[in-house]
């Protein structure tokens, strides 16, 4: 796992793309000591541009210009089905430049050719990295040096924790385990606040006590050497009420279906590659 936060003062990056998760990344990068303009922005809509110019001092431009051909690194991060015709757009400045990507789904055999270089690096991040808690994973083709690598972690340092995965179809697997695995959570939290209201608990309060059982318990999870399985026996005293709870949702089989909603999002994951990444 890598958290480098190595200063990136000496770079020229530019995003084609300038939505959250983009944000996400230049706000880390300002932090790191990059001045607003060594960033270059490509973003088509109107509103968006003039986020990043009230937020980051950023002047945003509506298409790729000459311009981008000063990059070292050039950040994707466009919905999947812009992501061709964005690049053959741009491919003409950036050939020299670093690519990395954290559009879902899009393969790196579609990037390095739509863009005309194998230097692509993949990135696979959530969207916790918007407070800088995020899990991101990485993947790089061949061609990405070991500079390459250092950089991207550089870059994607602020946004939260990295790893690096050594087989591209891992990411399908990433994407449906943290890529999508905020919803999961969220899902739990609205699960379980809504029955503290049927108990009679105030909506804040109930909220409160599911959020921060959750941030509680990751931490026990993240800080601990052992596995969860031994933490939730811990807390799992046979005839007591975590036990009834427990007791009710194996019964009703709810690891086995959450399991299968996790290898749903993985196949659906699969399909956005073979979707919009083909030609």
């Amino acid at each position: 796992m890598t958290t480098s936060t190595s200063p990136l003062r000496s770079e020229r990056i530019a995003f084609i793309g300038g939505g959250n998760m983009a944000s996400a990344i230049i706000g880390g990068l300002i932090k790191q000591g990059l001045a607003p303009g060594q960033i270059d922005v490509v973003e088509p809509f109107a509103e968006a541009r003039d986020k990043l110019q009230s937020q980051f001092g950023l002047t945003a431009q509506a298409a790729p210009t000459a311009a981008l051909g000063q990059a070292a690194l050039v950040v994707w991060a466009v919905k999947p089905q812009t992501f061709k015709e964005a690049a053959l757009q741009t491919r003409a400045h950036t050939q020299s430049a670093l690519h990395l990507s954290v559009a879902a789904g899009i393969r790196s055999d579609s990037i390095a050719r739509w863009l005309g270089t194998e230097r692509v690096v993949r990135a696979m991040p959530n969207t916790p990295a918007l407070i800088g808690k995020g899990m991101t994973a990485l993947f790089a083709r061949a061609a990405a040096t070991s500079a390459d690598r250092q950089q991207v972690e550089r870059v994607m340092a602020p946004t939260g924790d990295c790893l690096w995965v050594a087989q591209e179809v891992q990411l399908d697997a990433v994407t449906a385990l943290s890529g999508s695995g905020p919803a999961y959570v969220f899902y739990f939290i609205e699960a379980m606040t809504q029955a503290g209201v049927d108990m009679g608990l105030p909506h804040a309060q109930a909220q409160q006590l599911a959020v921060g059982t959750f941030v509680g318990a990751s931490e026990l999870a993240r800080a601990g050497g052992e596995p969860p399985e031994v933490l939730r026996q811990r807390v799992t005293s046979k005839g007591g009420t975590t036990y009834a709870a427990i007791s009710s949702m194996e019964q009703d089989d709810v690891k086995a279906l959450f399991m299968r909603a996790i290898h749903a999002a993985q196949q659906r994951a699969h399909e956005l590659g073979d979707e919009f990444g083909a030609s």
